[in-house]
């Protein structure tokens, strides 16, 4: 590390940030229930971004690149001038790096690889299959990670956290046909109870994907949300909170003003959280140096605050704001059974589903879906797409009160969007 600062200062930028990351690992990989390999790793990754002012002082180009743990000095003297004069090459509005602050650390509690790895084989082996749904393959990656921050302006930040993975294939057969499914779940330290349930929910969605009839054309109605393609309509809301949208003029997201006029359905509360239990980001700085606080950003559909990068966040005369880790979406007012009542469509398998943040524009082709007809009847469904806007179901949206996490979100486990157009394949 002193290598890397003294050629840092030496090479003519007028800032510098250095991330060096160490991760130690066990990785296990499955053919179906048969363990096919595992190997331990031990890796170190150093990024270095230098800063570099305009001779008139108007503006700042920034330039990065990872570098080798054991890079000779000579080498490193030459990419920290070639940084340096692709630095000088750009042109932002000048800012300044984060300076030393003090945040209360997180008390990370890091079992053994070894436990950790023993946890993740149990809540698999624990996954119930049968003879036409089972586990294809998978794969678990148990980390341990060190991460250390280093800028010119005297920040100096070590932070250590569990950052596990798991990628998961499944197959359901029925008369001949087959279906494959495939998830990735990001995870900081097991919960054997959440996976299971997670990798189980995947197997019965292959199941009903067989059973499919073609989806209605039902025009305008409601669609509810009980998966993590839900994680999209809440990121909407933490995109237009984000300071670089804010100055790029992509969001119209203003503190204290409310979203929606007259609004009959649930409100939207939002809030950045500093820990969430088995998240991978649970974190005392962001990764440029700012203290993470726990801080509402939404309250009853009004935005309280904005966060975001250092750069962004210093154009809009921001001191204490900092990039979001782990984000809460809080529950609404009736129970998921009440959200699932009437006529309309549940989507819970998409090829693909997006909510642009920019302009609000909902779309997805539905994969799985379960038509409730308002009179007892779910069919499985599949085939046709969703779409809508943001702007027409701000002010009637619906929550459930209890929530489900993925990874470092928690959201409500039922969203219901009341106007979606559902264009179906009959």
């Amino acid at each position: 590390m002193e290598k890397y600062i003294e050629i840092l200062k030496a090479s003519g930028a007028d800032a510098w940030e250095i991330i060096d990351t160490k991760t130690t690992g066990w990785e296990f990989y499955f053919i179906g229930r048969k363990l096919d390999q595992n190997r331990a790793k031990n890796v170190e990754h150093v990024t270095l971004k230098v800063y570099k002012l305009s001779d008139d002082g108007q503006s700042l180009g920034i330039a990065s690149a990872e570098v080798a743990p054991t890079e000779s000095p000579e080498a490193l003297k030459k990419i920290a001038a070639d940084l340096v004069y692709q630095a000088s090459l750009v042109k932002n509005k000048p800012y300044r790096l984060n300076t030393p602050k003090k945040a209360e650390p997180i008390k990370a509690e890091l079992r053994p690889l070894a436990e950790e790895a023993k946890a993740f084989i149990e809540a698999m082996n624990s996954v119930h299959e049968t003879e036409t749904e089972d586990l294809n393959s998978y794969e678990i990656f148990t980390n341990q990670v060190e991460r250390r921050l280093i800028n010119s302006e005297g920040v100096d930040i070590t932070e250590h956290y569990p950052s596990s993975m798991v990628e998961v294939v499944v197959n359901a057969r029925k008369d001949g046909h087959e279906i494959e499914l495939y998830r990735l779940y990001h995870l900081g330290a097991c919960n054997p109870k959440t996976l299971k349930e997670d990798v189980e929910e995947t197997l019965q969605i292959g199941k009903d994907r067989l059973l499919t009839k073609p989806t209605p054309a039902l025009g305008k109605a409601p669609m509810v949300l009980s998966t993590d393609a839900a994680l999209e309509v809440y990121n909407y809301f933490l995109d237009n909170l984000n300071a670089a949208y804010v100055v790029r003029r992509m969001s119209s997201f203003e503190p204290g003003k409310p979203l929606a006029e007259d609004i009959k359905g649930d409100r939207i509360n939002l809030e950045a959280l500093r820990v969430l239990p088995d998240s991978p980001s649970n974190f005392a700085y962001d990764s440029e140096g700012a203290p993470i606080r726990d801080t509402v950003l939404i309250k009853d559909s009004v935005p309280q605050e904005y966060v975001g990068s250092r750069m962004f966040a210093q154009y809009l005369g921001l001191e204490d704001a900092f990039s979001v880790s782990n984000w809460k979406a809080g529950g609404g007012s009736k129970p998921a059974a009440e959200l699932r009542k009437g006529r309309f469509l549940e989507v819970v398998e998409f090829s693909d589903f997006q909510v642009d943040s920019m302009t609000g524009d909902i779309f997805g082709e539905i994969r799985l879906g379960y038509f409730h007809d308002g009179e007892g009847n779910v069919t499985p469904v599949s085939g046709g797409s969703v779409s809508g806007n943001m702007a027409d179901n701000l002010a009637e949206m619906y929550m459930s009160t209890e929530l489900r996490q993925y990874s470092n979100a928690m959201i409500p486990a039922v969203t219901r969007l009341e106007n979606i157009t559902i264009a179906g394949v009959e």
